[in-house]
């Protein structure tokens, strides 16, 4: 599937779909809960649907109504799956589900997924868990999937770098569910905001845990999870494409659904388009932007990695030069988004230059172009809301995967404005 973009105005208002990482953690911890969970409004994508299928293999039972999920629980005893879990292209659902699988009292729990998955590293989390009493085995050896994976979590003391924050989420989740206490020692954690979604949910569920500077935790073991009935905030993360659109041209977008009480750390991204000189208004009823002269500044993505491929799109039209620097972890993600932002954005004439850690993005006269979104759906959405800003006309091939997080991103964008088709 390739989305044609030209140059547009986009004005109006756009509903911004439930959060990825609150509907992913919702399902898994209603499916370790006692009972029947709601969840309401999740976000109904393919890297949720994943999420659901691997806690059906699993044992739970989940009923996907229209804005209604419900939920029975295993009680915190998984069932040994019956087949292979395939995660399809949802990392979030890889690395909680690992820790999920390492709480099996019986049998052996098979975790594979799509062509990334298979080459995103997950061997920090697999040492981790065996530290904790699992087994927890890389197929190819590689710290990748495929994983095959045995229990008991029992508890103990580790010590993980959290190259990315799914690590941690993943011990913080289960480690409850052990037979003893854990010890986690956190010398590297990225991302962090992420971490403290997954805090929220265990305060919400009552958890007994203590931590230091979120560099050291101790989870009481034998807790358990209880059901509940929540509604999933906006994402931020998708709202991020919207938000920074507003700035661009002669743009006026306002984002519904969004929560600025949230923990999601995306809502940074409001932060870093004020300090660009976006003019934002948060409001109980949306959060708007206008479009202004931006300039460039340096960001600082740790926090926010999902931002970079937008970010990056947004310092090709501010004054001067835009950094955006410390999130290696971007290269580890659906793809190596520094290389890719870098790639495709000069396909489409920017002056952009690769850092280690990030992006170095001059001001650039931008013209349309053949582009490639990698079947990344944080890129495809970025170099969308490119194409509605530049002369000519913008081809992006491989945009299968924008239903990941935003099945209706098409959609959004052209109740705004903008002039843009889907091509099969």
């Amino acid at each position: 599937m390739n989305i044609i973009c030209q140059r547009s105005v986009l004005r109006g208002a756009v509903d911004i779909p439930g959060s990825k990482s609150h509907t992913i953690r919702a399902v898994a911890i209603a499916s370790l809960a006692e009972g029947e969970s709601v969840i309401r409004r999740p976000l109904d994508s393919q890297d949720a649907r994943s999420a659901v299928a691997a806690f059906r293999a699993l044992g739970a039972e989940i009923e996907t109504q229209p804005d209604v999920w419900r939920v029975a629980g295993v009680g915190g005893a998984p069932k040994t799956p019956s087949d292979v879990i395939d995660v399809a292209n949802s990392g979030t659902t890889l690395n909680i589900a690992l820790g999920s699988c390492s709480l099996l009292r019986s049998g052996i729990a098979i975790l594979t997924g799509d062509e990334q998955i298979r080459r995103r590293p997950s061997g920090s989390l697999a040492a981790a868990l065996n530290d904790l009493g699992a087994s927890v085995r890389s197929t190819r050896a590689n710290g990748c999937a495929p994983f095959a994976v045995e229990g008991m979590l029992r508890g103990g003391a580790t010590s993980i770098e959290a190259v990315s924050s799914q690590f941690l989420t993943s011990l913080l989740i289960n480690a409850p569910l052990a037979a003893g206490d854990s010890h986690i020692l956190v010398p590297l954690l990225n991302e962090q905001p992420y971490v403290e979604i997954t805090l929220d949910w265990l305060k919400r569920e009552g958890i007994n845990f203590e931590h230091e500077d979120l560099r050291e935790f101790r989870i009481s073991g034998g807790q358990s999870y209880r059901a509940f009935d929540r509604r999933i905030p906006g994402d931020f993360s998708s709202a991020t494409f919207f938000l920074a659109a507003g700035a661009l041209g002669e743009n006026d977008v306002t984002c519904l659904g969004l929560d600025m009480n949230d923990t999601q750390g995306d809502k940074a991204v409001l932060d870093h388009l004020r300090r660009m000189g976006a003019n934002v208004t948060a409001a109980a009823d949306g959060i708007r932007v206008l479009a202004a002269q931006l300039h460039g500044c340096e960001l600082d993505l740790n926090a926010t990695p999902d931002a970079l491929p937008m970010m990056a799109v947004v310092g090709c039209f501010a004054t001067g030069v835009t950094r955006l620097v410390n999130v290696p972890q971007a290269r580890i993600k659906e793809t190596d988004r520094i290389a890719v932002m870098r790639a495709e954005l000069e396909r489409l004439g920017a002056r952009v230059k690769e850092l280690a850690d990030g992006l170095v993005v001059e001001q650039s006269e931008l013209h349309g172009a053949e582009v490639d979104g990698h079947g990344d759906h944080r890129v495809i959405m970025a170099l969308a809301i490119a194409g509605s800003l530049i002369p000519g006309r913008t081809v992006i091939h491989d945009c299968e995967a924008v239903s990941v997080t935003f099945p209706t991103f098409v959609e959004a964008l052209a109740k705004l404005g903008a002039r843009v088709s889907i091509e099969l």
